[in-house]
């Protein structure tokens, strides 16, 4: 197509139900003649058969991949933008959805379209308002008209199916779960209208027309809709938000479920968008940005167009695909990834055969026509080149066509209504790549028949398809259900749990088993959930009693305790939460609480677990706090002195942590046997702090935080760093958890109390006489102590600072003395041995 440098070029930009498409066929009526370019074969389709309501059936030509309607007198052409016509002129030109330049599979033609697509009088160009960044740069003579949105788009959030509003569009993403909606919305509301990539035309027209009449309330589709397909519908409902892209399941970018949801409404007509409440269906609820940008129709900017050379040199086999892997030389173009038709060029370069024939400009020009054959069925660059390859040693023959025998044998393979979902989609495929091939008029010596031929296996394979997937997804299992909650004593179809946890009835998941606890089949309908779950509760009760022997008889290993903080402290059984701690006797004899989920077992299955989960925790409060439970045994010792007692049983009821100060009165009155008595339960009784080593350890010090949350009621605390020994001063809260923990407030900085020992045992050894300085500095800065933390922990320990070279003097530290042993002839000495007593 020549490129009219003087034509105008306008974009008309703006979100859904701006009247663009309306426009451009106002606009192309206008002309003598005409086309535009579309994204779907759907959206062509009913374009044109606006445009043949206006100016006649034998003036409009409909041409996409797989249908093809060209009157010889045809004037005004709707077409994919794959299969417009370039080389053809027209007065007016338009290409539909060019922020399609964007991506990555198809965006190259699209990018192509909007540099070179031009008509002679008039070129319009229609798309979002992100692509006005790109028509700048890259059509720097165009004016760009931003258009308003008709009407207001606004958010309805989750609604029941039960519950939608008349005139609803449900969008799923997969032809499963589109039969299913529509199957159910067949039982609650009298029906619905389906509209698929995969129906024919035919089908498609009639369900939309059934729609439209009013027959029915609801439509269901896949995201084809939101290509422009116009319809009346005052609100878009999302069965999901993430789909199936070719290479990933992956959520949908703001700016498609805008497409989407943009349905909704019509001309002056407010419309609204939200989620089907379908339970199990993950991420369908849309986040608040999701929904300002949608409302608002603000997204970013498209920054780059994907491009691949339009008009590539066919004169030889290697130029050709030199040409096609040149790099984009213009600002904003980006090089297309490699699609399905290069990669199956590049292995037919490869082909002896292929190579021996393509030798000319003509025949090379004839492998490329054949490599853009579509891989409808999706089976791969390699399967797809050896058919492709077929087709072109076929049409490099003499007489460069395809033998009709063999095309019609393919097309009559393929005619077959039995089998199942999936062989019946991969015939559909197949005839859609027959009909490409059909609509080639130079590449069949009868196309036109068998065009005919393949449209009318196609709309056999798509009803047949219809009423397979219905009688699959819904009638099936749903029988299968209704005849199990039948009351019968011996069901017809058992429930089997496999290896895995999936839980089935017959051949029919119905659910998931993870640990205790049975989660209803993802894909099945909300209606059917209730249903789902009777048949858990009614038929699983063996299952149960199954995993509870499985958790008596496990290893340790199979257990952990989880202390999420603020979660409360639960035990684990492989990953599942089976119990949580609570309040018992005492810090180290925690009740072990059953969850709810395991009430479905018998009450000696519910105590044999209780006893197994109890007896994991005596052995790790034994394991990991050993040393604090015989602590807290040598605290009930009445054989020991009260003294001695009293200041074990503070330290245990602290954790194993406790401020001298706390107990200083009777640790005043221990003599030096008692203090040893308290060394040998590796209790250390330091300057500052009388504490227990091992409870500072993370494993220790984890356990120990958990039998505290679970004995207050609390949830568990967020514990700091294992290897974290200095702290900055937290909340005032968080201040009393981490003294609890082993920390000691010291100006600025929280220091755990073992380093505080060492500094103070380190500065007593030079006040009795070894050569260094009275403060460890080699440690303070390893730990990064700031000098105001080392100020007040050295006045802490009894030290003073001093001028001169002795920065601190020791001044020795108050502490309460030991009350003075009474003569026995004192008179009050009896008194004073009952008053100690």
């Amino acid at each position: 197509m020549s490129d009219f440098a003087r034509v105008p070029l306008t974009a008309i930009l703006g979100p859904t139900n701006t009247g663009k498409t309306h426009l451009a066929v106002e606009r192309m009526c206008g002309h003598s003649s005409g086309m535009i370019g579309f994204p779907l074969r759907l959206l062509a389709r009913e374009v044109y058969d606006r445009v043949v309501a206006i100016k006649g059936a034998n003036q409009v030509a409909l041409i996409t991949g797989e249908e093809k309607i060209l009157p010889r007198d045809a004037r005004w052409f709707l077409c994919t933008a794959e299969s417009m016509p370039m080389e053809r002129e027209f007065a007016f030109v338009a290409l539909d959805e060019a922020q399609l330049g964007a991506d990555p599979e198809r965006g190259h033609v699209f990018t192509d379209r909007l540099l070179h697509a031009r008509g002679r009088e008039e070129t319009m160009i229609l798309g979002s308002e992100a692509l006005a960044p790109m028509v700048r740069t890259l059509l720097p003579k165009a004016e760009i008209i931003g258009r308003p949105r008709f009407s207001t788009l606004s958010y309805a959030g989750s609604s029941k199916l039960s519950r939608l509003p008349p005139r609803s569009a449900i969008v799923a993403f997969s032809a499963e779960q589109v039969y299913a909606v529509a199957e159910m919305l067949r039982r609650m509301r009298g029906g619905a209208a389906v509209v698929m990539g995969a129906l024919s035309p035919r089908t498609r027209n009639a369900q939309v027309a059934m729609y439209q009449a009013g027959e029915v309330d609801y439509l269901v589709a896949t995201d084809a809709i939101g290509m422009g397909l116009n319809m009346d519908v005052s609100h878009v409902a999302f069965a999901g938000l993430s789909k199936y892209d070719g290479r990933r399941r992956r959520r949908l970018t703001a700016a498609e479920m805008a497409q989407i949801a943009g349905r909704a409404g019509r001309h002056q007509r407010d419309g609204t968008f939200g989620v089907l409440m379908l339970e199990g269906e993950l991420g369908a609820e849309f986040r608040t940005e999701e929904v300002e940008a949608i409302e608002q129709h603000f997204f970013a900017p498209l920054e780059h167009l994907f491009w691949r050379e339009g008009d590539p040199d066919v004169r030889t086999l290697e130029g050709l695909i030199r040409s096609l892997e040149r790099r984009p030389q213009r600002p904003g173009l980006r090089a297309a990834p490699e699609a399905v038709d290069l990669a199956v060029l590049k292995r037919l370069s490869e082909d002896p055969d292929v190579r021996a024939r393509a030798t000319n400009p003509e025949r090379v020009r004839r492998l490329w026509a054949a490599c853009g054959l579509p891989d409808f069925r999706k089976t791969g660059p390699d399967h797809h080149a050896r058919l492709v390859a077929r087709l072109y040693l076929h049409l490099s023959d003499s007489d460069g066509r395809i033998p009709q025998g063999w095309y019609a044998e393919q097309v009559a393979r393929l005619d077959n209504v039995q089998g199942d979902i999936d062989t019946l989609a991969d015939r559909i495929a197949g005839v859609r790549t027959w009909a490409y091939i059909a609509h080639r008029a130079d590449w069949l010596a009868d196309p036109v028949a068998m065009a005919e031929r393949t449209g009318q296996v196609e709309e056999r394979l798509s009803d047949a398809l219809h009423d397979r997937l219905t009688q699959r997804f819904v009638d099936r299992r749903t029988s299968v259900l209704m005849r199990d909650l039948g009351g019968k004593e011996k069901a017809e179809y058992p429930v089997l749990v496999d290896d895995q946890g999936e839980v089935s009835v017959g051949s029919h998941a119905i659910g998931r088993m993870r640990g205790f606890s049975f989660e209803v089949d993802p894909t099945a309908r909300h209606s059917d959930r209730k249903m789902l779950l009777a048949a858990a509760e009614r038929r699983l009760g063996g299952e149960y009693e199954k995993r509870a022997a499985a958790l008596i008889a496990d290893r340790d290993e199979s257990f952990a305790l989880r202390t999420e903080p603020g979660s409360p402290v639960a035990l684990l059984w492989r990953g599942h939460e089976v119990a949580r701690l609570s309040p018992g006797k005492n810090l180290l004899s925690p009740r072990v609480q059953i969850d709810r989920r395991l009430d479905r077992l018998s009450g000696r299955g519910r105590a044999a677990v209780a006893e197994r989960l109890d007896r994991w925790v005596r052995l790790q409060v034994e394991h990991w706090l050993g040393p604090l439970r015989a602590a807290g045994m040598a605290a009930a010792d009445g054989a020991l002195p009260p003294a001695l007692r009293s200041v074990l049983a503070m330290l245990v009821d602290e954790g194993g942590i406790i401020a001298r100060e706390a107990v200083a009165q009777p640790l005043a009155t221990l003599d030096r046997q008692q203090r040893r008595t308290i060394s040998r339960l590796r209790v250390r009784i330091g300057a500052l702090d009388i504490f227990m080593p091992d409870m500072l350890k993370p494993e220790p010090r984890r356990w120990r935080t958990a039998l505290r949350a679970a004995a207050s009621g609390d949830a568990m605390p967020e514990l700091p760093e294992a290897a974290s020994v200095v702290l900055t001063t937290p909340p005032e809260n968080a201040s009393r958890l981490l003294a609890k923990l082993g920390y000691r407030q010291l100006g600025p900085q929280m220091v755990r109390v073992d380093l505080v020992e060492r500094f103070a045992r380190h500065a007593h050894e030079v006040r009795a006489g070894k050569q260094a300085p009275v403060v460890d500095r080699g440690l303070a800065t390893s730990i990064g102590l700031q000098p105001q933390t080392i100020t007040r922990l050295m006045q802490e320990i009894g030290f003073r600072p001093a001028g001169g070279e002795a920065e601190w003097i020791w001044r020795g530290r108050t502490r309460p003395k030991p009350p003075r042993k009474a003569a026995p002839t004192h008179a009050f000495a009896a008194l004073a041995e009952l008053r100690r007593g």
